[in-house]
């Protein structure tokens, strides 16, 4: 099993939502997130004031999939997220010891 995380621009949101319901992808959670890379924020005028925005809005994805569809996921948040432009976000992958549904008790695989 594998954790999927992806940081992404708010407005591609709903298209990466689709595009994984599409892959089999359940369940997802997303937390409005606030951050930089190589963009590095910007200027806006507020009341004839400048101000530097360090840190721009994001969207964090997560979804614990199993290992068959973790390429699978990847290239398909990859695709939906897209715009060619800089600022469009990163896929990080990282291995899950375990899973456990608190409802049932299900643990691993049965619990995604």
């Amino acid at each position: 099993m594998q954790l999927v995380t992806a940081i992404i621009k708010p407005f591609k949101l709903d298209d990466v939502r689709d595009a994984l319901s599409e892959v089999g992808v359940h369940g997802i959670t997303v937390t409005e997130v606030k951050g930089f890379g190589r963009q590095k924020g910007h200027t806006e005028l507020y009341r004839g004031a400048e101000y530097i925005v360090d840190f721009l809005p994001k969207i964090k994805l997560e979804t614990a999939v199993t290992d068959d569809l973790v390429e699978r996921v990847v290239e398909t948040i990859v695709q939906a997220a897209s715009t060619g432009k800089i600022g469009d976000g990163k896929v990080f992958v990282h291995k899950l010891e375990d899973v456990v549904r608190i409802r049932t008790g299900e643990t691993g695989a049965q619990a995604i």
